[in-house]
């Protein structure tokens, strides 16, 4: 089973109903449930000795006394999800089929029919965070920094990410018409959504400086990673920018490969502890990119697994850290098919930085703060990566 330092946007963070029934039916997948996070969360379970009848006796009544038609799947889907959540950890979801096909895509960067941004909430309201090159947002005049205030005419304002990105999501070869607040003024752009290239790595070269951008980690982060770190060693950049701002992580086992761009194989990038024995996890591949002046920027949705490629780096005395401070998510989690396309992701260990830290709730400090603000934003000004730039070339 391949484990993952799992992503921590509000997208994947999906809501459940409050418990209303646990395998009220025979065969439903409570068992399946109760003996998966068991172990794994540190508690025995015999599930065949779980006391459901106070779930029977509350599924009777609501068939008995409900005024209206009982959907057993929805029923079955929100007591799975209440059963979940009632353990108190943010990052342990079940997911209905539909929801974990969605996250499966968006891990693997399949988008389907989209517009190429990156959606996230700032001030509690649904804002571009980044516009992907050669797509329908950037086309069309969409920035990071805007606030989605409607989709189609959908009033968007207060509304989550996860909806704001299903109204946006559709069809390719289809219109969709999205207002935003730019500096204070309306604004209205349409597209046309296209199946979306969304590699998790570009790259390019500015000024001398090599810029590699990494918006997740998936299974061919590292590959692409090595090969623009190849392309600016060969081009004998003056230094490397590793832009991991956005980015919520991935898969647990693309960190040490990334980190291995820049430390031998004998240095510490994460040690893991938890269920299962403990593990340390030590840099891959040949360092080429070891000596070349580097920078990472990260800011407050640098999260997980591109919190441990930061961490190490810095730790090791091979990048500094610019931007703000990152979100703070130090636990791993591991996907569990329950056999009908719905699946589990469940917390199982937690990981530490080469010098010992966990940084669940703290995050990671940059050695050089530098914020990017709402009018930076507006004006489609970067000034961290301009200042990492004047670092590197001076």
């Amino acid at each position: 089973m391949k484990q993952k330092v799992e992503l921590s946007r509000n997208i994947l963070l999906l809501a459940g109903l409050v418990v209303l029934a646990v395998g009220f039916v025979a065969g439903t997948r409570s068992e399946q449930i109760y003996g998966a996070v068991g172990p794994l969360l540190g508690f025995r379970v015999d599930t065949s000795k779980l006391d459901l009848s106070s779930v029977q006796h509350t599924y009777q009544a609501l068939k008995t006394h409900y005024n209206g038609s009982l959907n057993t799947d929805k029923l079955i889907a929100g007591a799975n999800k209440g059963l979940v959540e009632a353990i108190g950890d943010p990052y342990t979801v079940y997911m209905d089929s539909k929801e974990a096909a969605q996250f499966n895509d968006e891990l693997s960067g399949d988008i389907g029919g989209g517009i190429g941004a990156e959606i996230g909430l700032r001030g509690k309201q649904p804002t571009i965070i980044r516009t992907l090159p050669d797509n329908p947002a950037v086309k069309a005049g969409l920035r990071a920094g805007d606030v989605i205030t409607a989709v189609n005419d959908e009033p968007m304002v207060g509304q989550s990410v996860e909806k704001t990105v299903k109204a946006i999501k559709g069809e390719a070869g289809t219109t969709v018409k999205i207002a935003v607040i730019r500096a204070g003024e309306n604004r209205t752009f349409t597209m046309t959504r296209q199946i979306i290239n969304n590699p998790s790595v570009t790259s390019e070269v500015k000024d001398g400086v090599g810029i590699m951008t990494i918006s997740r980690f998936d299974e061919g982060t590292v590959s692409l990673a090595r090969k623009a770190a190849s392309a600016f060693k060969a081009q004998n950049v003056k230094g490397v920018v590793v832009d991991l701002r956005g980015n919520g992580g991935g898969y647990l086992d693309a960190a040490p490969g990334v980190a291995g761009l820049w430390l031998k194989n004998d240095k510490t990038v994460v040690s893991v502890r938890g269920n299962g024995g403990n593990e340390t996890y030590k840099a891959e591949g040949e360092p080429v990119l070891a000596g070349v002046k580097s920078i990472v920027l990260v800011d407050g949705n640098t999260a997980s697994a591109a919190e441990i490629v930061a961490g190490a780096l810095q730790q090791q005395g091979v990048a500094t850290l610019l931007g703000q401070k990152t979100f703070g998510k130090g636990t791993v989690q591991e996907i569990i098919p329950l056999g009908d396309g719905s699946q589990l992701k469940v917390t199982i260990k937690r990981w530490y930085l080469p010098k010992g830290q966990n940084i669940t709730g703290d995050g990671i400090q940059p050695d050089i703060k530098v914020e990017l603000t709402q009018q930076d934003l507006d004006r489609g000004h970067d000034r961290q990566i301009e200042r990492a730039k004047q670092l590197l070339v001076r």
